[in-house]
């Protein structure tokens, strides 16, 4: 039985398939309600829903390796990696096991637990689909957690994956449905759904957030994030991805998102997802140590931990450590 990873209909109209059921657990007014809410309500708010789930002092780390760059088919207006924007950005060819399993190692060696492997593929290949295993199941052997994002998946490869011992298929929803088509043309919101729906029927854990900064609107916001919390089961990791821009991608020049209001994102997804990891992922670069602190406050407990994520620059993994001891702040491992 095709596994049930979304409220939305398949077969409903594209206007439908906008609509949150009005029993849903989570409507776009009821999570829009929670941005409304004054700042210092909102983070004791979450702070609550924190503590009784996590250990609020506790954060878990994650590296993310590009184990091949760009050339992908998709328009993402985001994306450096994109085929279709003059980034600079020079397509590589997919890295070789041993040194897949160096950076693990370097990855576990200096604190983290998952290792997450990403490939700029609108989806993967039968030549390409059996290096990436084998690459897992040499991470699986270091003793890391270990996560994939490849693109697309058919239902027999996500099973594939699985079946060599995979934890955690990334795959983000990216934006709310009405504001999709304005980021995206190659790909379709359904696909993502879809591609989701496959993960889980072959037992995996989601890895599934989005990114905001890319000129939505709060309202918007909410979409995205109501959509994650309906999702059903909610995803194991949801990461929240603060717009990096890009020379030469549509979305350079954007309006930067107000940083409280970036902070009220991770709030709002911690209330509506209480039992998932919420982690700060791309942008944490261009955050300060203060706004980096009140997302922890607001309920972030993962974050990306190394020097790069995919092409873009993360705070080095030392200067990490360092602010997670000032915070009195433990990794997981």
């Amino acid at each position: 039985m095709e596994h049930s990873i979304s409220f939305i209909d398949r077969k409903a109209t594209a206007s439908q398939q906008h609509a949150i059921p009005a029993d849903a657990a989570w409507t776009i007014d009821s999570v829009a309600a929670l941005f409304e809410l004054p700042f210092n309500d909102l983070l004791f708010r979450a702070q609550q829903v924190h503590r009784g789930n996590f250990d609020a002092n506790t954060v878990q780390l994650s590296t993310l390796l590009s184990i091949k760059t760009g050339g992908c088919e998709e328009d993402c207006g985001y994306c450096p990696q994109s085929a279709h924007h003059d980034t600079g950005l020079k397509a590589s060819k997919l890295m070789a096991l041993d040194e897949v399993l160096a950076a693990a190692q370097a990855a576990k060696d200096h604190g983290a637990t998952r290792f997450c492997m990403g490939a700029a593929w609108r989806n993967p290949k039968e030549r390409h689909l059996e290096p990436v295993i084998e690459m897992v199941r040499g991470v699986k052997a270091l003793g890391l957690e270990t996560c994939v994002t490849l693109g697309m998946l058919e239902a027999e490869q996500a099973q594939r994956l699985a079946d060599a011992g995979l934890d955690y298929y990334n795959h983000n929803l990216d934006s709310a449905p009405e504001f999709y088509d304005k980021i995206i043309t190659t790909r379709t919101h359904q696909d993502r759904l879809d591609t989701l729906g496959h993960v889980r029927d072959a037992g995996l854990h989601v890895c599934c957030g989005g990114i905001v900064g890319m000129g939505e609107s709060r309202l918007e916001r909410a979409g995205l994030i109501a959509q994650l919390a309906n999702l059903d089961p909610c995803p194991e990791s949801v990461p929240i991805n603060n717009l990096v821009q890009v020379e030469g991608t549509p979305l350079a020049g954007t309006e930067p998102l107000d940083p409280f209001e970036f902070v009220r994102t991770i709030a709002v997804a911690r209330i509506t997802m209480p039992k998932s990891m919420v982690r700060l992922s791309a942008g944490r670069e261009q955050m300060d140590e203060a706004l980096q602190s009140l997302c922890f406050l607001a309920g972030a407990n993962s974050i990306f931990y190394g020097d790069r994520l995919l092409t873009t620059a993360n705070p080095q993994a030392a200067k990490d450590r360092a602010l997670l001891a000032r915070l009195g702040m433990r990794s997981d491992a």
